[in-house]
């Protein structure tokens, strides 16, 4: 090959990251926006923690009664109550992560308020965008399921009804 360049070669350009346009920062109306939101998200996180533990203390609960109680009744299993109190704990433990997503995300907010701190700032976004992708995800899961819910219900419907008439 020669030592000369290839005039056909294709224009090689510098690659320079865009720098941020100035002025995209949080200008008082959208501060004061969040203010407002900030006692409220900490007021729903904690009613958030405040179900999600009611939920697993139902959970407990109606385990601890259906094999104390139900399995001692002859013909009466009590298997399905037990499932129905892991579902319980279970969606104890689920309603956690988004509880605790809001609450942080208004806590940040009230410390940024107090600190002037960006790093407060990022925070509290950080935990915002937490809660909405813990909630989407959430949804798609349980939309995948629906068809498997709706499907058992008819079959357990059916077999009810066929039970029923003989």
């Amino acid at each position: 090959m020669s030592d000369f360049e290839n005039p056909y070669k294709s224009p090689e350009t510098a690659i320079v990251p865009e720098k941020p346009q100035s002025g995209l920062g949080l200008n008082e109306t959208m501060l004061g926006y969040l203010k407002e939101a900030s006692p409220w998200m900490r007021f729903i996180g904690i009613l958030g923690f405040i179900g999600a533990g009611l939920f697993c203390v139902i959970g407990i609960i109606s385990a601890i009664f259906s094999t104390a109680f139900f399995g001692s009744i002859e013909g009466l299993e009590s298997f399905p109550i037990g499932v129905f109190s892991l579902f319980y704990i279970a969606g104890g433990a689920l309603y956690f992560f988004p509880a605790r997503f809001a609450y942080f995300f208004g806590a940040k907010i009230r410390d940024y308020q107090l600190s002037g701190s960006d790093e407060d700032m990022e925070l509290a976004f950080k935990n915002n965008k937490s809660l909405w992708k813990f909630l989407g995800i959430m949804c798609i899961v349980l939309l995948a399921f629906a068809p498997v819910f709706i499907i058992i219900s008819i079959v357990t419907a059916a077999v009810t009804a066929a039970s029923l008439i003989n």
